[in-house]
C-alpha cells in the first residue's frame, strides 16, 4: 500500500558523497510514495519550503543540526503539533538518530520511513522558544563542543573527543544555581563544571552523556558535574569521551520537566549550535510535541 506523500528536505550545499546517499535513499522512498525533493541552504529558504509543505510527512536528510533547524522552523510557525517527521542520518554525529534506534545507513533509514511506526516525541523548549531536539549542555560540554567543531570538518566524529581532551587541560568553572522542577540542586556557592539537559542519550557521535534519557517519557535527564580541584576536573573530562563520567563521585543525574540555570555567564550548546554567553536560561519539556518515524516494534 502506498504511503502518504513525502517532502524530502536536503542540504543544498552537501557534497558528492551525501548526494549519492540521498539518491540511494530516494530510490527506496519512491518505491512506495510520491516524493518531492527540496534543497535549502538558509533559514529563509527552509521557511519558504515549509510554507508549501501542507500536511505531508517531512523527511530530513541530514544530522542533528538539520533536524533541529526543521523542528525549530515548524515550532516557530506553530505547525509542529500533529506533524510526523522522518530522518535519514547524514550528519557527523547523528546522535538523535542513535537515540531513536534509527539505522545510520541511508538506505536502511529510508526503509524505516517507508514501513516504520510513528512514535510521539518530546521536545525541549527554552524561555526564548528556541528548541532542543536531542541535548543541550553548558560549561565544559559546550566548551568541548566549541573546540571539537574546529576538528570536526577534518576528522569527523573524532573531533568531539579531541575537544573534550583539550577542554580538560583548561576546564571552565561556573558559579550557577541549577533548579530542577523548582528545587535547587546546586547553588552558586559550589563551582559547577558542566550541566547537561538530555532529551536524548548521547552527544558528539555516541558519547552517552545522559545514557538513560529517551524522548518519549515527558521528562529530561539533567546531569550536573561538580568536581572540585584540578585533578578531579581532569579525571571527569578525561572519562567524558569514553562515557565513563557517571562513575565520577561528583556527578549527579536527575529527572524533571523544567530546568533553570542562572549565575555567571555561560554558553549553551543545543544540538551542536552554540549560543551565549547568557546569565540565565530555562528549559521545559513539551511532551509528545510531534511524531517521528522509527523502526517498527
Amino acid at each position: 500500500m502506498a504511503t502518504p506523500p513525502l517532502l524530502l528536505i536536503t542540504n543544498s550545499d552537501a557534497g558528492t558523497a551525501d548526494q549519492e546517499a540521498v539518491d540511494a535513499a530516494l530510490a527506496v522512498l519512491r518505491e512506495s510514495a510520491e516524493v518531492e525533493v527540496r534543497g535549502t541552504s538558509s533559514p529563509e529558504e527552509l521557511d519558504d519550503v515549509l510554507a508549501s509543505a501542507g500536511r505531508r510527512t517531512i523527511v530530513v536528510a541530514g544530522g542533528d543540526g538539520s533536524i533541529h533547524a526543521v523542528v525549530q522552523a515548524l515550532h516557530t510557525r506553530g505547525e509542529l503539533a500533529g506533524r510526523t517527521l522522518g530522518l535519514i542520518p547524514l550528519g557527523t554525529g547523528n546522535d538523535f538518530a542513535r537515540t531513536l534506534d534509527l539505522p545510520l545507513e541511508p538506505v536502511a533509514a529510508a526503509r524505516v520511513i517507508a514501513g516504520g511506526a510513528t512514535r510521539a516525541t518530546d521536545l525541549v523548549v527554552d524561555d526564548r522558544e528556541q528548541v532542543t531536539v536531542n541535548s543541550v549542555h553548558l560549561g565544559a560540554g559546550a566548551e568541548a563542543g566549541k573546540r571539537g567543531a574546529r576538528w570536526k570538518a577534518r576528522l569527523g566524529r573524532i573531533g568531539y573527543p579531541i575537544g573534550a581532551l583539550q577542554t580538560a587541560l583548561n576546564p571552565p568553572s561556573l558559579r550557577v544555581r541549577v533548579e530542577v522542577d523548582d528545587a535547587v540542586v546546586v547553588d552558586v556557592d559550589r563551582p559547577v563544571l558542566m550541566v547537561a539537559v538530555g532529551n536524548g542519550a548521547s552527544v558528539g557521535g555516541g558519547t552517552e552523556l545522559t545514557p538513560d534519557a529517551e524522548p518519549h517519557d515527558g521528562q529530561v535527564d539533567v546531569l550536573i558535574a561538580t568536581p572540585t580541584g584540578p585533578l578531579a576536573r581532569l579525571g571527569y573530562l578525561v572519562r567524558l569521551p569514553f562515557a565513563r563520567h557517571e562513575a565520577h563521585g561528583d556527578v549527579r543525574i536527575l529527572r524533571g520537566r523544567t530546568v533553570r540555570v542562572s549565575g555567571t555567564p555561560f554558553d549553551c550548546n543545543s544540538d551542536g549550535e552554540i549560543d551565549g554567553p547568557v546569565r540565565s536560561r530555562t528549559w521545559r519539556v513539551l511532551p509528545a510535541a510531534y511524531a517521528m518515524l522509527v523502526p517498527a516494534p
